[in-house]
């Protein structure tokens, strides 16, 4: 399991959808994931940290584990199946460790309200992680020896429209982030 923050949310210009893009600590690889606009617009009124009137959803939900006296320990994504990312949201509960099945996007929502780490499957990473090279161009992934990792035709296809999107990002303002 591998912790990662989030570096920024963006719109694809392919199909406008909303792309949260998450970041492994300490290594160069990215994990991005498909959200919907009212998922997009909750995590980023948080992280500009606007003001609202009345609680959001995910405020909402803060709210209740809060008054219910449990605490978000982390959120992981934890499993990536025909282009699905699965989440689980890891509650303290009076000592004792409860998981509650979650979108990610939902999950991350509501940890970036508590402040939680969040954190990813290796194998996740592993299947939709993206490293970059110098350029901000995406990099090939390679074994332990530094050899490129043959690549399974399935696993190709399954994460097709990952590779479509990857393609059509404008990855130019990440190396002006990382000086």
């Amino acid at each position: 399991m591998r912790e990662l923050s989030i570096e920024s949310i963006r719109l694809s210009l392919m199909n406008y959808q909303r792309v949260v893009i998450l970041r492994e600590k300490d290594s160069d690889r990215y994990l991005p994931i498909w959200i919907g606009p009212a998922e997009a617009d909750a995590i980023a009124v948080r992280l500009q940290d606007v003001s609202v009137a009345r609680p959001l959803t995910h405020d909402l939900l803060r709210n209740l584990i809060e008054q219910l006296g449990a605490r978000v320990a982390y959120i992981v994504v934890n499993d990536l199946s025909n282009d699905t990312f699965f989440a689980r949201i890891v509650l303290d509960v009076n000592g004792q460790t409860m998981e509650v099945d979650s979108r990610p996007s939902d999950a991350i929502a509501l940890a970036v309200r508590v402040e939680a780490p969040i954190f990813a499957e290796d194998e996740v990473l592993d299947r939709a992680g993206v490293v970059l090279d110098e350029e901000g161009q995406p990099r090939e992934s390679v074994d332990e020896e530094g050899r490129p990792r043959p690549v399974d035709p399935a696993e190709l296809e399954r994460l097709g429209a990952f590779k479509d999107f990857i393609e059509g990002l404008d990855l130019d303002d990440f190396d002006e982030r990382k000086r």
